[in-house]
């Protein structure tokens, strides 16, 4: 069975609550340009992004208060932001750490804001771009690939454990093993 078969469910809109009195509203589709656009430059996106339907109920209530809003999106921003530095911040420890912590805080920021949006869609496309220029290679091409990138992970673990010595977090037994590496001192 393909996936065109399944019904797809499609949430109403929220409710657009009415504009403040004084605002200014986006200008209609159809000036007197030949193309149909007006002078305002984001306003297609402006309409898009209006016409966007939120997968989740209460986000669309928060979206629905202006107030909420505007304190949701500094809420989203921090917690984007302090990933991205914590992912900066990791990123030279061994294990998974920078760039996984990079990305999470980017996805968190492209749920409200459309910049971090087409961001992410230029990381996840050039993503899928290595992955498929990686998988046109020699098979033994890609397998000293896969070894070096063991290697400089093994090598950056050991010069942490040289450098700064075992975590003092790990039980006893782990340190014992550790300290038999070779330069490793706790």
């Amino acid at each position: 069975m393909s996936y065109e078969t399944y019904p797809r469910r499609v949430q109403p809109a929220p409710p657009v609550p009415p504009a403040p009195e004084g605002s200014r509203t986006p200008p209609e589709q159809g000036g007197d340009h030949p193309s149909g656009r007006t002078g305002a430059t984001r306003s297609g996106l402006a309409a898009r992004r209006a016409e966007y339907r939120d997968r989740w109920e209460w986000r669309a209530r928060i979206r629905a208060d202006p107030g909420k809003h505007r304190i949701y999106r500094v809420v989203v921003a921090c917690v984007g932001v302090f990933l991205i530095l914590l992912g900066a911040a990791t990123g030279w420890l061994p294990g998974p750490g920078g760039i996984p912590l990079v990305l999470a805080g980017l996805a968190v920021l492209a749920s409200e804001f459309v910049w971090a949006h087409r961001l992410l869609k230029r990381a996840r496309l050039a993503v899928h771009r290595f992955t498929r220029w990686a998988g046109r290679q020699p098979l033994w091409l890609r397998l000293t690939g896969s070894g070096v990138g063991v290697a400089v992970a093994l090598g950056g673990a050991w010069l942490f454990l040289v450098v700064l010595g075992p975590p003092e977090v790990l039980p006893a037994g782990a340190i014992a093993l550790l300290d038999r590496i070779p330069g490793v001192d706790s």
